[in-house]
């Protein structure tokens, strides 16, 4: 059994994350913020936790922890001149700083692990640059640059990857989705001609946390139905 921290474990990724991580025997923290969850769960503990508060305890956290993924994110796609630089402030806090925040707090549990990971999440459009992602895409951007650094920093005792998905069937990107013909052009964008799914996400992470990847870290992995790099 291995101890795991999500952070934002109280929907969509996360949320699915944390059950499939019990379900395999595992003990997680999970935190929430607005979406408080009432459960009784023997592998899975919730705690209330804002990120963007300027100090975050993690006390509840045991002195061994084998990896911490960090789900929080927006979506806000606006054309550039209507953003305001607090707007990308505001952004930036919640999906750099925050994790920043939570990775200095557990860095010393997680080198006390045999198999110590990282995982953090980017968006496919800092790989392809796509209209009205300028503010989601300058945060994004720097979470890639810093699991670079990260995982130059902390090997060979921590891994750390990022997750760069393309569209993927949450509560966060609901507003995308919300229609059959919604759902339809943006399956079709894809190669794969599927929008992603909770699944295809979570079980990369779990891959990702296994010794089955002992000898992955720094990388960007595109799980994406193929955008990325396909044009078909």
């Amino acid at each position: 059994m291995e101890n795991y921290l999500i952070i934002g474990a109280s929907s969509g990724i996360g949320k699915a994350l944390a059950f499939q991580l019990a379900a395999m025997g595992h003990q997680v923290f999970g935190t929430y913020n607005k979406n408080e969850i009432n459960l009784e769960h023997t592998q899975i503990k919730y705690h209330p936790l804002n990120v963007l508060d300027e100090t975050i305890l993690l006390e509840f956290i045991p002195e061994t922890l084998s990896g911490v993924i960090y789900c929080p994110g927006s979506i806000n796609l606006r054309p550039f001149e209507r953003i305001k630089p607090a707007d990308f402030i505001n952004d930036y806090n919640l999906q750099v700083v925050g994790a920043i925040k939570t990775i200095q707090a557990v860095a010393s549990k997680l080198k006390n692990s045999e198999n110590a990971c990282i995982i953090l999440f980017s968006t496919v459009a800092v790989q392809i640059g796509l209209p009205f992602h300028s503010q989601v895409s300058a945060s994004k951007g720097a979470i890639e640059g810093l699991t670079k650094a990260l995982a130059a920093e902390y090997a060979p005792k921590i891994r750390v990857n990022c997750i760069a998905p393309s569209l993927t069937d949450t509560p966060l990107a609901a507003t995308l989705l919300n229609t059959e013909q919604k759902k339809e052009a943006n399956s079709n964008r894809h190669p794969l001609k599927r929008i992603g799914t909770t699944d295809d996400i979570v079980n990369m992470v779990e891959f990702l946390l296994s010794t089955k990847a002992s000898w992955i870290t720094g990388q960007i992995l595109h799980v994406d139905g193929g955008i990325s790099t396909l044009k078909i």
